[in-house]
């Protein structure tokens, strides 16, 4: 992004980012017809290799921890005993709650219907595996389905919907003073919008770090970073609550049942086995879920690449296409690229084509994603983003911060109201009574 300052206005070259002209029928006749199939045997082979995998990390830990002792181990200083013993469990929480992430995709999975050709499969598994993990089933797999209809739709979208000018109190929008756009802006309003939404880099990681920590149970609980139109206090575990329609109301009684039964799983595990190991053992891992999730489906959503739409310019297609497939982890080098891949079952890398055709099992989708990659480049669309990692969601925090309240496809703008992309509508239907322009 080119930044030129003249005359107290910085302006700045933007990329143009194509707007999809494209159906649903141009995007799902591009995939390969056996990658719809869905199997419950082969889909349930990967709940059971996540279970192994989780399992060996345990048992390698216990192995391992036995050796950490003065018979042993001959360490410098006794203190180094603890720390070594913490940097072993806290070793175990990481991996294995990266792969109890690939747990959550299957459920999540199951929601969509892609886990077989069975409904009562579907969400008994999913109900079992999210209550397991802390999720109300039905309750999400609702609202994400709306999600899934509206991407990228600022009204009707249901999560990471960016905020507006106005919703953040910020100074009117001054077209003498700055670009619709965000191409150009004025030094005093540059100085105004950092004033209110300017971040220092501790400031910009220490938000960012409460953002992963908190941000699924805020979500669930009271709506934090959802559809703003939703009243103060809206929760998944709410059967009356504005996002569910009344026939949904048993679906999430059921779902606050099962999480109802986790509270006493761990209350009953606490009382059983004590605090310490719980923590340890569960609640570590489980915090680096809620980690992941946020993580990932954050980068997904939220890049100042991202379109996102208002009534008029919407539809299915250009939603299903404001996201973006990225490498988790492949920050970290190709071989972290490649268990982060493998341990979460593709979520963040084949997300575009998830967006496309949600009841595509996971194991599929990674020749379905190659072929619809070959038809979207046909259509000069790229939508590959940087590698999935802390470092990537600290550059995202500081360039997305609000939208414009005026325009009908929108851009995130930094702090200082600048926007790195504007919209390029393609239209390749012009004439003139039937004369084909192109040919003139």
């Amino acid at each position: 992004m080119s930044v030129k300052s003249k005359d107290g206005v910085t302006t700045i070259e933007q990329n143009e980012v194509i707007i999809p002209d494209l159906t649903i029928k141009d995007l799902l006749s591009a995939i390969p017809a056996h990658c719809f199939k869905r199997s419950a045997i082969r889909s349930s082979l990967y709940i059971a290799w996540d279970c192994i995998v989780i399992g060996g990390i345990y048992k390698t830990a216990t192995f391992l921890d036995g050796f950490i002792t003065p018979e042993v181990l001959h360490l410098p200083h006794p203190i180094l005993y603890p720390v070594a013993r913490f940097s072993l469990w806290s070793l175990y929480g990481f991996w294995a709650g990266l792969f109890a992430t690939g747990l959550w995709v299957v459920a999540h999975e199951c929601g969509h219907q892609a886990f077989s050709e069975s409904k009562f499969i579907n969400n008994s598994v999913g109900w079992v595996l999210h209550s397991a993990l802390g999720v109300p089933y039905h309750s999400w797999r609702i609202t994400h389905a709306k999600h899934h209809a509206s991407t990228g739709h600022m009204t009707q979208d249901q999560v990471f919907v960016p905020k507006t000018r106005s919703q953040l109190r910020l100074p009117t929008f001054d077209s003498t003073q700055e670009n619709i756009f965000g191409s150009s802006v004025s030094d005093k309003v540059k100085a105004e919008l950092w004033d209110a939404v300017g971040d220092s880099p501790i400031g910009a990681t220490l938000g960012a770090a409460g953002y992963l920590l908190a941000g699924w149970p805020a979500y669930i609980i009271r709506n934090a970073s959802g559809q703003k139109r939703y009243p103060a206090g809206t929760s998944h575990f709410n059967p009356n609550a504005v996002m569910f329609a009344p026939h949904q109301y048993g679906s999430v009684i059921i779902s606050d049942i099962g999480i109802l039964l986790w509270l006493a799983g761990v209350a009953g595990s606490i009382y059983k086995f004590g605090f310490s190991d719980v923590f340890r053992l569960y609640f570590v891992p489980y915090l680096w879920v809620n980690h992941w999730l946020v993580l990932i489906t954050f980068l997904q959503h939220t890049d100042p690449i991202l379109p996102h739409y208002r009534a008029p310019e919407f539809s299915f297609p250009r939603g299903a296409l404001a996201t973006l497939d990225r490498s988790l982890l492949g920050d970290c080098g190709k071989l972290m690229g490649w268990i982060g891949a493998h341990a979460t079952n593709g979520i963040s890398e084949t997300h575009v084509l998830h967006h496309v055709s949600s009841k595509i099992p996971h194991y599929n989708a990674w020749e379905a994603s190659d072929a619809l990659r070959q038809r979207l480049r046909q259509a000069g669309i790229v939508l590959d983003g940087a590698p999935g990692g802390w470092r990537e969601v600290y550059r995202v925090f500081k360039e997305c911060k609000f939208v414009e309240d005026e325009g009908n496809i929108v851009f995130y703008k930094n702090a200082l109201g600048l926007a790195a992309t504007r919209p390029k509508i393609t239209d390749d239907t012009a004439s003139d009574s039937g004369v084909e322009v192109d040919k003139l």
